[in-house]
């Protein structure tokens, strides 16, 4: 039994509708176990909470909001305005002590070998500068005040 032309291109052309037909509905289960796949995972922005809200912000810091110093080869910012005016009154050496002692982390005999000084008078220099800047920031804090 030999099929006409035309009953193998409307066999054929059946084949290909159930093959469409077939791939647009495996199509859509696809879609749709992605979407519900999305859907548990994703949260709508009104639904956060102030906290969650508050994880997702972010906030550009620029050199020009900060003072930088150069000390023995180090950049050290200081992004507290009022830290860092006072840091400006004070002497190149004692402001250069407290920078490598809280910025740097380093010890007094650590500064004493860097700056050709003796431990002892890091320790002076850095237990008056912070007597000094201790006024100095309260003089700055009220002359803004008033």
């Amino acid at each position: 039994m030999v099929q006409s032309s035309s009953e193998e291109q409307l066999r054929i052309r059946k084949q290909f509708d159930s093959f469409c037909k077939t791939l647009l509905k495996n199509e859509t289960i696809d879609y749709e176990r992605a979407r519900t796949n999305r859907l548990k995972h994703e949260v709508s922005f009104s639904e956060l909470t102030q906290e969650e809200l508050g994880c997702l912000n972010t906030m550009d810091e620029y050199i020009a909001e900060s003072e930088v110093f150069r000390v023995l080869d180090y950049d050290i910012e200081v992004k507290d305005e009022l830290i860092g005016e006072a840091l400006k009154c004070l002497p190149e050496k004692k402001r250069n002590v407290i920078l490598l002692s809280f910025f740097m982390d380093m010890t007094d005999t650590e500064i004493a070998r860097h700056m050709n000084l003796v431990r002892s008078t890091i320790h002076h220099h850095r237990t008056s500068s912070l007597q000094a800047l201790k006024k100095i920031m309260e003089e700055i804090r009220n002359g803004e005040n008033n």
